[in-house]
């Protein structure tokens, strides 16, 4: 920060003031506020009545499920494709700690991740969801909880980990980024490292969560997104911030897309206040320039 200009360094520093993040003790309620489960001006007994009307909810969800799942079975080939991905991918999943203790049920997760998939038409089921709903899981305590919340997570970060909505928009975004900030790096990915941007795809599917070498690093990520601060799409950012941890080696050693797509790949176990701070310094060099409109209007 010491880079930049006075004023900006301040509004850098003001961005990255939330990076203490919350502690764990209170990151399951404060989620609920996050996320919008919970209004903020809500009192206590408010919160009552609307958690019991989540739960209501949720189980008249699950008994219409289970009314029309022969007609899905029947009538929907894709809904037995998406079934038989979901429960791929839930057997992928390790459910217990070192120690051998069960960290998460199986079943409860692939039956949220059915109605999900089922009662989200914006939102289809993706590969990397079922990682997402996990961390949900592991962090509340009943079923119509960890349903909500994502459901809630996908529209409070306009659905930017969804293939189909937000992902393509995001890599977009960020080659433009690249461009604006670094025409050098930008020069050699549209030529040798062609393709190696829209690569990346699997970052913003994810939300990042394989880069880090904890949960509790996802989820302090995750809050920040949910902020909306410093600026929206703050996603995007992050993503240019991992790409200026290999931009050195890249173009020392000329690497082509696959290399440097195994480059980003490599970048794991990272400290998630530390990229965090990273962004934030990028946003603030970012409002010191003369932003291009589309820019402006993605993240401003």
């Amino acid at each position: 920060m010491t880079t930049l200009s006075p004023e900006n360094s301040l509004s850098a520093r003001l961005s990255a003031s939330f990076i203490l993040g919350l502690h764990p003790f209170v990151r399951t309620e404060a989620w609920k506020f996050l996320t919008g489960y919970f209004s903020w001006q809500s009192s206590q007994d408010e919160r009552l009545t609307v958690d019991s009307m989540r739960r209501k909810n949720y189980k008249a969800l699950c008994q219409m499920y289970e009314k029309i799942q022969p007609l899905l079975e029947n009538l929907h080939q894709n809904f037995t494709e998406t079934r038989n991905n979901i429960a791929r991918d839930i057997q992928k999943i390790y459910d217990k700690d070192p120690l051998g203790n069960v960290l998460i049920d199986k079943k409860r997760l692939e039956k949220i991740l059915l109605l999900s998939y089922v009662c989200n038409t914006q939102a289809e089921y993706q590969q990397g969801f079922h990682e997402m709903t996990m961390l949900f899981q592991l962090m509340v305590e009943h079923d119509h909880e960890t349903f909500w919340l994502f459901q809630f997570f996908l529209q409070k970060t306009e659905h930017s980990c969804v293939i189909n909505i937000g992902v393509a928009k995001n890599l977009d975004m960020l080659s433009t980024l690249i461009t604006f900030l670094d025409p050098v790096f930008a020069e050699h990915l549209k030529g040798k490292g062609a393709g190696a941007v829209q690569s990346l795809f699997p970052w913003f599917c994810f939300c990042f969560q394989h880069a880090f070498k904890s949960f509790d690093d996802v989820w302090r990520l995750w809050e920040v997104l949910l902020t909306g601060k410093p600026c929206r799409n703050f996603q995007v950012l992050v993503a240019y911030s991992m790409l200026q941890m290999v931009r050195e080696q890249v173009l020392q050693e000329s690497m082509g897309g696959d290399d440097i797509l195994l480059a980003c790949n490599n970048l794991i176990d990272l400290d998630a206040d530390e990229l965090i701070s990273a962004a934030c310094v990028v946003y603030a060099e970012l409002i010191q320039k003369d932003v291009p409109q589309t820019l402006k209007d993605f993240f401003l």
